[in-house]
């Protein structure tokens, strides 16, 4: 038992530090919130959080269990959600950045690719970190939210702000972890260090 309360507690972090992320995101916009959102990951990694994201790509590798992916998942989600609506509570003008943007995702192929190219920019990201480098979350986590590139714990955080929610979440939540799985095929041969 004292496995999953650590596995929860720790998904319940890594939610926390995207939170903050995705609040500087709303709050500021471009260019200096994309920048600024670099922190989350970068205390997921350092923190030793557990980032849906941050670990799918890894999932055979690290021999995850499915089920633990699962509940980190779960857990991201529904806390990302709930530190979302307090957000909602704390700023008003975070609401409003966070209500247009959840109404401009769409349940379709583009919202897909978006997701899938997040999923891939995540694994280049946690992937660097392992071999004992942050540039690829300094510059990996701007860059997809440049590009309009989806994430799927962010974008549950700002439906959370938004107190709404969008369907589009499940092609993205599909879309990252493909995104990823994709990328540590395409990469599986290379000599990646084990889990911190």
């Amino acid at each position: 038992m004292k496995g999953k309360s650590e596995l929860i507690r720790k998904s319940i972090g890594a939610s926390l530090l995207i939170a903050l992320g995705d609040y500087a995101l709303l709050k500021l916009g471009n260019p200096i919130g994309p920048v600024i959102f670099a922190l989350g990951l970068l205390g997921v990694c350092y923190m030793g959080q557990n980032l849906f994201t941050g670990k799918c790509g890894f999932l055979f590798q690290d021999k995850i269990k499915v089920l633990d992916l699962f509940i980190i998942l779960a857990v991201n989600l529904i806390t990302g959600y709930l530190i979302g609506m307090v957000f909602s509570i704390v700023d008003d003008s975070v609401k409003s950045a966070a209500v247009s943007k959840v109404t401009s995702w769409t349940f379709d192929l583009p919202m897909l690719i978006k997701s899938i190219l997040c999923g891939v920019i995540m694994y280049i990201a946690v992937f660097m970190y392992r071999k004992g480098t942050p540039l690829g979350i300094i510059f990996g986590i701007p860059l997809f939210i440049f590009c309009g590139f989806q994430h799927c714990i962010a974008n549950v955080i700002t439906m959370g702000v938004a107190i709404t929610f969008d369907a589009s979440l499940i092609i993205c939540v599909l879309g990252n972890f493909f995104g990823s799985i994709v990328m540590w095929f395409i990469t599986k041969d290379a000599n990646i260090l084990k889990a911190k």
